[in-house]
């Protein structure tokens, strides 16, 4: 039974956000900025955020040639260049809060392997060029092939490397831990071990119910569970995408430095220091990995490995220090999804896999339709 204090104060707020990772926090945080005096709490139902914002590989990018390439297959030019744009807007609006230092952002440039079934994607190049000219006032892919020696690629298995300067790598612990401590100096409050069971709207307010816990209430409620949203909304247009990954060792004499991506964005690698974080396959086995289990599919990561050896490190010894998985969230195309369901109950999900890079913007955004 609830004490009169805990009644009193620890039961209704002005907002909730469901969900603790990079969307829930950014849009906490956005509230309080646009409402200081508004008491906002953020339940999350782990003790660490439970999709992918603490287990991705530390990408701040907005989509290789490749990928923005597949993307204007599905999507007018103008959407794809909507889209980029968000991302971009994103990663600063991330750097610009929270300081680059805090996050150890550190732009050594991107690059793409190709290999000979993928240089369709050439075809691309100078109108994706021209098309995101606009955004950035500079030419963003360029040929780069004189790097695929210095990083030590076999010359047989990569044909042409692009390069994108504007690409950069983060400390996805750290940017939370940032992220965590912004929104407790402007007041948020955070919830941990809060499982959300049930919601119910009501004319001037929402009920939450938790899990072996209280129900609590608030006038605005935003859901940002991204691929666990189908929870809440059964009929939402997601489907969850299990991400692979491994983190080696130090590598004595690592060439390799910046981030890296091939077969349309579905692999990546990087350094971490003198380490390699390396993700993806979810392509090899699609359907198994439409889901919210975090087990390792053994399928993926003996071709993560054979990768790394044949690839990424031909001919220099490694050993594999960390492997583990997170969950993104997919649809028919790499729109977001940003909406109300109710009048009272918001949602900011469906990221893509680009959490790092569009969670700030979809959190100031989210925060602002609540507040309309």
């Amino acid at each position: 039974m609830l004490s009169f204090w805990e009644k009193d104060f620890f039961i209704e707020y002005d907002h909730i956000v469901v969900g603790s990772g990079i969307v829930g926090l950014s849009t906490a945080i956005a509230l309080k900025e646009k409402e200081p005096q508004s008491r906002v709490l953020v339940l999350e139902r782990g003790v660490f955020p439970t999709g992918a914002s603490t287990k991705n590989a530390g990408f701040a990018c907005f989509g290789s040639l490749s990928e923005i390439a597949a993307d204007l297959q599905k999507l007018p030019d103008e959407e794809v260049f909507n889209l980029v744009k968000l991302r971009w807007e994103g990663l600063q609006l991330l750097r610009n809060r929270l300081g680059d230092d805090q996050i150890d952002y550190k732009n050594f440039g991107g690059y793409e392997l190709l290999r000979e079934l993928e240089l369709v994607a050439l075809d691309e190049l100078d109108r994706i060029n021209h098309l995101l000219y606009p955004l950035f006032e500079k030419t963003v892919y360029s040929i780069a092939n004189h790097k695929i020696h210095e990083f030590g690629f076999p010359a047989k298995a990569v044909n042409t490397l692009v390069f994108n300067p504007f690409e950069s790598q983060i400390h996805s612990g750290r940017m939370m831990k940032s992220l965590l401590s912004l929104a407790s100096s402007k007041g948020v409050e955070v919830l941990t071990g809060a499982q959300v069971v049930a919601f119910e709207e009501h004319e001037q307010w929402v009920e939450i119910a938790i899990s072996d816990g209280p129900t609590f209430k608030c006038r605005q409620l935003a859901f940002c569970t991204n691929a666990f949203s189908k929870w809440f909304f059964p009929k939402i247009d997601i489907e969850p995408g299990r991400g692979v990954v491994l983190v080696t060792k130090p590598v004595p004499g690592l060439k390799l430095k910046g981030t890296f991506h091939y077969d349309e964005g579905y692999y990546y690698f990087r350094n971490y220091e003198d380490r390699i974080i390396f993700g993806g396959g979810r392509n090899l086995d699609l359907e198994t990995e439409k889901t919210t289990n975090f087990d390792i599919n053994e399928v993926i990561l003996k071709k993560l490995k054979a990768d790394l050896r044949e690839l990424i490190l031909p001919g220099q010894t490694f050993e594999i220090d960390h492997v583990w998985s997170g969950i993104m969230a997919f649809g028919p195309n790499k729109k977001p999804i940003l909406q109300k369901q109710t009048p009272r109950v918001s949602a900011g999900v469906r990221l893509g896999g680009m959490g790092v890079a569009i969670g700030s913007k979809i959190g100031s955004e989210l925060a602002g339709l609540m507040l309309q």
